[in-house]
């Protein structure tokens, strides 16, 4: 259980940090009341956790041989494309795509709700991180580790990963976000990603 819940923190906290939901938490945030952004935002990612994790269990009838494999070439795949992604970014600046993609997000869903009640901000800050972090690979990570590792393990971890990331963002997201190096984050995301790849690949011999 220990293995499944560091696993799901390390990974959780390195890939959201500096994500396209941390930037929506970084903004709303500066808008509206952090308490209602905070519960929304972080409730959305634990229900998106608790989702992943539902059907990661799900996968792990399938033959233990396709469960091997898979998860060797998810987190190798991932750890190459990330570190690909990685070397074609600037030294510095990179993080604004991320931040524009966020911007307009949260843009266009300020123009269809006029009404700004607690309950408004709160669906908003819900909706926004649920529909961006869907299919996002912290989702498929989380799934992937749902179907080897134990599962309350690797769910009290990447809640408490996105708890973390969430409270970053709500609290000193805008202090430390032009602070971040999303080149570096890839790379460290990228290196933790082709780690686990290993690992599965040692234990699956």
């Amino acid at each position: 259980m220990l293995t499944a819940f560091t696993a799901g923190l390390l990974l959780i906290t390195v890939s959201e940090l500096g994500d396209k939901t941390f930037f929506i938490g970084v903004i709303l945030a500066m808008r509206y009341s952090r308490k209602l952004v905070f519960i929304g935002v972080g409730g959305a990612l634990a229900a998106m956790t608790i989702l992943s994790v539902i059907f990661g269990r799900v996968v792990s009838f399938l033959p233990e041989i396709y469960l091997k494999y898979g998860e060797i070439v998810l987190f190798l795949g991932f750890g190459i494309k990330l570190l690909y992604e990685a070397s074609k970014m600037p030294e510095s600046g990179s993080e604004i795509e991320v931040i524009n993609e966020a911007k307009e997000a949260v843009y266009k869903a300020d123009l269809q709700r006029k009404s700004k009640s607690p309950l408004a901000i709160f669906i908003e800050a819900f909706t926004l991180t649920f529909i961006a972090e869907w299919g996002d690979r912290t989702q498929i990570a989380t799934i992937a580790l749902a179907a080897r590792y134990n599962p309350v393990g690797v769910a009290a971890g990447a809640v408490l990963g996105h708890i973390i990331c969430t409270a970053i963002a709500v609290i000193g997201g805008k202090l430390i976000a032009g602070r971040i190096s999303e080149r570096q984050l890839s790379f460290i995301g990228g290196c933790l990603f082709l780690i686990f790849g290993i690992l599965a690949a040692i234990q699956g011999l």
